[in-house]
């Protein structure tokens, strides 16, 4: 009996060490599988940041072109304001002159017209009435004078 005990449990030891080497086997099995998803897992995530760095690469490069694009275009802006504003005190320096010499034309108008009075009070009747006869007689000028901007040249 002790050799059939002895050839049974040589025969469950080996039994045993094959069971060992299966599991052995199938345990470095699913290593690898998991490995081999692990280092997939990280080239897709790799992949995703790469991509992502890549988006953004592409973004940072159009909103540095749109920014030089609104800078060009407020720079433009900024000088046809100034352009415009150096006009504008053209025309206000302008406007005063001829507001000037508008009002010392209407003086000497006045100051003509009220001449004029006096010496029409002194004349005699038997005179031709035509305004332009008679050197002294300014009544054309009593009208306003009109200055028109084409007189101005820059």
């Amino acid at each position: 009996m002790a050799s059939s005990s002895g050839t049974s449990s040589g025969s469950t030891s080996m039994h045993n060490s094959g069971s060992e080497e299966n599991f052995q086997a199938l345990m470095d099995q699913r290593k690898r599988k998991r490995m081999i998803s692990n280092r997939e897992s990280a080239r897709r995530s790799r992949m995703r940041k790469q991509k992502h760095l890549d988006d953004l690469t592409a973004q940072v490069a159009q909103l540095s072109k749109e920014n030089h694009q609104l800078i060009t275009s407020i720079d433009i802006t900024t000088q046809h304001y100034l352009n415009v504003e150096a006009d504008n005190s053209i025309l206000r320096a302008q406007v005063l002159e001829l507001s000037h010499r508008l009002e010392s034309l209407n003086e000497i108008i006045n100051f003509l017209t009220a001449s004029n009075d006096v010496y029409e009070d002194s004349s005699t009747l038997n005179e031709p009435s035509d305004c332009f006869f008679n050197p002294m007689n300014l009544s054309y000028l009593n009208q306003s004078v009109m200055a028109s901007a084409d007189i101005f040249q820059y």
